[in-house]
């Protein structure tokens, strides 16, 4: 699971209310898609820039995460150094990718014997990121607290 932490807290919501408020979203497309538009989040770099620079590799996000290698040369290895360097690791990417990590659908409502998220819906991927989102600020927070900062911490952030 990702490290908790305000940016990339930040970030899943922002993200989460792109998408929500209309953004184009197109599972087949890398910079439209789960992950491409967590990544025009934390890059500011274009959804068209993202899908040319992910053509450079073969593969969906998903398994460009699990080839990354930060000195390949690969425009999207770039991309992800960026999104591991805010607190993700591969396999959340991948998860993102399919809207799979256990602990968020856990959080999400649903149990193991449950049809789950559909990952190319707009509307899953938005519930996915709000619920992951949660989750690291639980963690956050109870973090906070054993190096005996008051959570109000967080007090000038967008978190209810």
């Amino acid at each position: 699971m990702a490290k908790p932490s305000l940016p990339l807290i930040t970030a899943l919501r922002a993200t989460a209310d792109r998408i929500e408020s209309g953004a184009r979203f197109h599972w087949n497309h890398m910079g439209s898609c789960n992950c491409g538009h967590l990544a025009q989040t934390l890059t500011q770099i274009e959804p068209k820039k993202l899908h040319q620079m992910a053509l450079a590799n073969a593969g969906d996000w998903s398994e460009q995460a699990r080839d990354y290698c930060p000195d390949s040369g690969y425009p999207l290895d770039r991309i992800i150094e960026i999104m591991v360097s805010a607190g993700l690791n591969t396999v959340d990417i991948a998860n993102l990718e399919r809207l799979s990590d256990t602990e968020v659908l856990t959080r999400m409502g649903y149990k193991s014997c449950d049809i789950p998220p559909d990952f190319r819906t707009r509307e899953d991927a938005v519930s996915y990121m709000r619920a992951w989102a949660d989750v690291l600020e639980t963690k956050w927070r109870k973090g906070m607290e054993h190096q005996g900062a008051k959570p109000a911490a967080a007090a000038n952030t967008e978190f209810v």
